[in-house]
């Protein structure tokens, strides 16, 4: 049936016309010709759903919009050239057929599919926006919403082209240059949406300035001595990326379970990047780790007291990232960090690494008189780092469930691991394969070391810890709880 012989009727009810044109999408959707019997192309409807896919597509794209964000006139622009195209279209179609009819029905279709599609996104939006998606669901929406533009508009094409009864060769050529269009279109105008936020370049005040080297001097300042003859636990956070939030709410809350619960208060300093803290927290450089390290090390006991030190960023092999625009840093390596730990005279470690790669920092961190934790294996990628988030995920399970459930870091570990490995199955990720070595001196003392920590009696170590040099490590599997011997070269500081 050719489209001169196309004739629509309208019905006689506004509602009945509405259904009518819903109901002839849903069969462009799955490419029936059968829409054709059921289209309702008048004015009205025409009208009505321009406006109806216009206002789900604002809706969208308020949705959408971060925070701050203003209503961007060049993105509404970009929106309607579509509309109009197909519109166009349906014009040329209704001359060529001689059959006025046609004029809205591309039209009419698109927009109620885009429509439909507009409202879908805005409920996955609005779920999202609560945290009420599964977080693997976020890596492939984006591509999700690039299906659904694309599908409405190759819909359309296919149900003409099969009306037309276009050869199939023809069909998969107009196909295949649709969707190359559609696709580099969208992406080009990606960063045009409705409400768009306006790029902020990062500037440093005057003020923080001047305040970083009091701030930082203060911190350090406010680390106390330990007090001769008992074992005293101090604590070190570091930050290291400023744009997400995340990372300095865990290390923040982390600073404020062993101050509160574990008795650092006065033994602690946390290093904090984060784009609105340059006034109130000292920010984690190199420089300012390094002078963290050493006036730890020059407060507390060697032989005594523990350093428990964990770091919160994105990582990668060998380094994790140090980040606060508009200041140029360099990242924090592994051997960097091993090389000033030991120059700060700190013999007693515990260092926890939350970043995705973080175990490529086993090797160069273990000795004897270390524990190292880490929240993914060498080659995996840890996972939570989201704004909306408080901690990551290994952060979440380790020292907000399991170090408050147990009484030793192994038994916190192996539940955490646990833990960890549950959540990421359920979302479907890759396992992270949390790490964790302790050194054979360190298996000795720790115990001990634990009893300080998690009590709240502080008896002296230096009856129970052999300070005698070892060459060994354990390694604690979280997937089987079993503890392997390797060979450790370091030596004791």
């Amino acid at each position: 049936m050719s489209l001169a012989s196309l004739k629509t009727v309208s019905l006689q009810r506004f509602s009945l016309n509405f259904a009518a044109n819903i109901i002839a999408t849903l069969w462009m959707l799955v490419g029936s010709t059968r829409a054709f019997s059921w289209v309702k192309p008048t004015f009205v409807q025409f009208a009505v759903f321009a406006l109806l896919a216009l206002g789900s597509n604002v809706l969208f794209s308020w949705l959408a919009a971060p925070d701050g964000s203003i209503f961007n006139e060049q993105g509404l622009v970009s929106y309607l050239i579509w509309p109009m195209i197909i519109l166009l279209g349906g014009i040329i179609l209704a001359r060529r057929a001689g059959n006025q009819a046609l004029v809205f029905v591309p039209v009419v279709l698109w927009l109620v599919a885009d429509t439909l599609s507009a409202l879908l996104q805005s409920l996955v939006q609005f779920l999202g926006s609560y945290s009420w998606l599964p977080d693997w669901s976020y890596s492939f929406l984006p591509t999700l919403f690039l299906v659904l533009f694309l599908w409405q508009t190759l819909a359309l094409l296919w149900i003409f082209s099969r009306r037309l009864r276009i050869p199939w060769w023809e069909r998969i050529i107009i196909i295949i240059g649709a969707v190359a269009l559609l696709t580099i279109w969208q992406r080009n105008v990606a960063d045009q949406p409705i409400f768009k936020q306006i790029p902020v370049e990062p500037v440093l005040e005057e003020a923080a300035l001047y305040e970083q080297p009091r701030l930082l001097q203060e911190a350090l300042a406010r680390i106390d001595p330990s007090i001769p003859g008992k074992s005293d636990w101090y604590f070190m956070g570091v930050a290291g990326f400023s744009d997400q939030n995340v990372f300095r709410s865990e290390i923040n809350k982390v600073r404020e379970l062993f101050d509160v619960r574990f008795g650092t208060s006065g033994h602690s300093l946390a290093l904090i990047n984060n784009n609105y803290t340059w006034l109130d927290e000292p920010i984690a450089t190199k420089t300012s780790i390094l002078r963290g390290l050493k006036r730890i090390g020059q407060q507390m006991n060697a032989d005594e007291d523990v350093l428990f030190m964990t770091l919160s960023s994105h990582g990668d092999q060998d380094f994790i990232h140090l980040s606060n625009p508009p200041l140029a840093m360099d990242n924090l390596d592994a051997t960097w960090l091993r090389e000033s730990l030991d120059a700060s005279g700190i013999r007693w470690r515990v260092i926890v690494v939350s970043a995705c790669y973080s175990g490529s920092f086993v090797d160069e961190l273990a000795s004897p008189t270390t524990v190292v934790i880490t929240a993914s294996a060498t080659d995996k990628m840890s996972f939570g780092c989201t704004n909306s988030a408080e901690m990551t995920y290994f952060g979440q399970a380790f020292f907000a469930e399991s170090l408050r459930e147990n009484t030793s870091f192994s038994a916190a570990f192996k539940d955490a691991a646990y833990r960890v490995k549950e959540r990421e199955l359920y979302m479907g990720f890759e396992p992270s394969e949390p790490q964790m070595v302790i050194g054979s001196l360190m298996e000795t003392a720790l115990p001990a070391f634990e009893q300080v920590l998690f009590d709240k009696t502080r008896p002296p170590l230096a009856s129970i810890i052999d300070t005698s040099n070892a060459t060994t490590t354990i390694n604690i599997s979280p997937d089987t709880g079993a503890d392997t011997v390797v060979d450790d070269k370091n030596t004791a500081n």
